[in-house]
């Protein structure tokens, strides 16, 4: 009895506390809003693979695409999506929304 007690008391906080530890680590944001990417250099870890949130802020769907990192995907209005990059070689790598052309921007990955 006192271990089901224990264990009803110690789950949901071990589930808390590694929710705690996932929402602390710093993951790599791209924000789309007002027609941008933002910021429009982003600078990431080469040799890492990597998540990468693509958070779109605009009424508008915004395809992020990039032959460099190979990676195409569709993010709704005012939604994010995640996306893993990497490993990837020191340099730089172009990224564009497909349904504007116009909104461009480069992942800049250096060596630590």
């Amino acid at each position: 009895m006192l271990f089901r007690f224990m264990l009803a008391v110690a789950l949901p906080g071990a589930f808390a506390l590694s929710g705690f530890a996932l929402a602390a680590d710093p993951l790599p944001v791209l924000v789309i809003h007002g027609q941008q990417f933002e910021p429009r250099e982003l600078a990431l870890l080469a040799g890492t693979k990597l998540k990468l949130v693509v958070r779109n802020r605009d009424a508008l769907p915004a395809e992020f695409e990039s032959y460099d990192l190979s990676r195409e995907v569709l993010v709704p209005a005012n939604s994010e999506v995640t996306i893993y990059v990497g490993p990837l070689e020191p340099g730089r790598y172009q990224f564009f929304n497909d349904f504007n052309r116009a909104m461009q921007g480069t992942v800049v990955a250096k060596r630590n």
